[in-house]
């Protein structure tokens, strides 16, 4: 919630520099930097871009710098930026309470849920197939010089404030589900989130279950917002598992459930929590330190670009 909090301020601050930008407005507002958290296909091409020259992202430098926390947050608390950090996964949670109120939410499990949960796989492995394989260093450098790059950050914001008739129907259609069908757009389609749970496979962090103090109550299952059947499970090690560690909250017998490591240690759920959080705001006060929070395009020079080109910047 808090977080939700925070980037609602964050979404002001950034209409405010929007209306500068676009000339609706003559005060000048500073870009905030943290909008770019939502921009993680450019961060992924900017990684690669780094990779391959050394060469921070000086345009989204603040998006790469989170994307790169997010990762490792991933790899080493599982998808603890999912279950504690990711507004969207608030929202679903919303909506799903919503519909367990009057009885309509439920867990699609088994076969039929299978070719659902691969629709988020396909999705990342088309830009993971795209970023990785299809663009070599020069088609990178000139996507991420490109007008489109540039103001890519004003297209997202464009895309919530001015949106289709498509946008519409879709969110329409994705808020509906959510409230019958349990986070449907995090279970099915979210590739950020398959790409993190792909990350948490490595992580040596796991919820687990002590068998012999378990007393089937299911109270675990009936909670967990991935529909994982955690009473079956002695080791939760799939990538569908949010880090949320709901589970662990509602178990009515102690040390029934809790973490574990590799090394046999046991830490806390909420001290997991705290190093997720820690993580990422360490990631903005080392960018801050280097000098790659603040983009290096001028503020003038992407006010000039969107008002030459009306905001109807194509993808190169």
């Amino acid at each position: 919630m808090a977080f939700s909090l925070y980037l609602l301020y964050a979404g002001y601050r950034f209409y405010r520099y929007y209306l500068w930008v676009s000339g609706q407005s003559n005060v000048y507002a500073p870009k905030f930097p943290s909008v770019e958290a939502f921009l993680p296909i450019g961060a992924l091409t900017a990684l690669k871009h780094l990779v391959l020259t050394g060469q921070f992202d000086a345009i989204h430098p603040a998006g790469l710098a989170i994307f790169i926390a997010v990762l490792l947050a991933a790899f080493l608390f599982r998808k603890g930026v999912c279950g504690w950090v990711c507004p969207v996964g608030l929202i679903s949670n919303l909506f799903e309470g919503l519909g367990r109120r009057f009885g309509l939410s439920f867990c699609l499990k088994g076969w039929p849920s299978i070719p659902l949960y691969s629709l988020k796989y396909i999705l990342l492995s088309f830009f993971l197939y795209i970023i990785l394989f299809r663009m070599d260093g020069q088609s990178i450098a000139a996507f991420m010089s490109s007008p489109y790059n540039m103001l890519v950050d004003i297209k997202m914001l464009l895309f919530f404030i001015k949106p289709s008739l498509t946008t519409v129907v879709f969110l329409v259609v994705i808020t509906s589900l959510s409230i019958i069908l349990r986070n449907p757009w995090c279970r099915y389609l979210c590739p950020y989130g398959a790409l993190l749970g792909v990350m948490a496979l490595f992580s040596p962090i796991h919820v687990k279950r002590d068998e012999t103090l378990c007393i089937n109550c299911k109270r675990c299952t009936k909670i967990c917002p991935a529909c994982i059947e955690v009473h079956k499970k002695t080791a939760v090690r799939t990538p569908e598992c949010q880090g949320c560690m709901e589970c662990i909250g509602v178990c009515p017998v102690k040390n029934c459930l809790g973490l574990n490591t590799l090394l046999g240690i046991k830490p806390s759920p909420l001290g997991v929590a705290a190093l997720t959080i820690t993580l990422i705001f360490g990631a903005w006060i080392l960018a801050s330190v280097t000098g790659h929070w603040e983009s290096a395009i001028r503020p003038e020079m992407l006010r000039n670009l969107f008002l030459l080109t009306g905001g109807h910047v194509m993808h190169p």
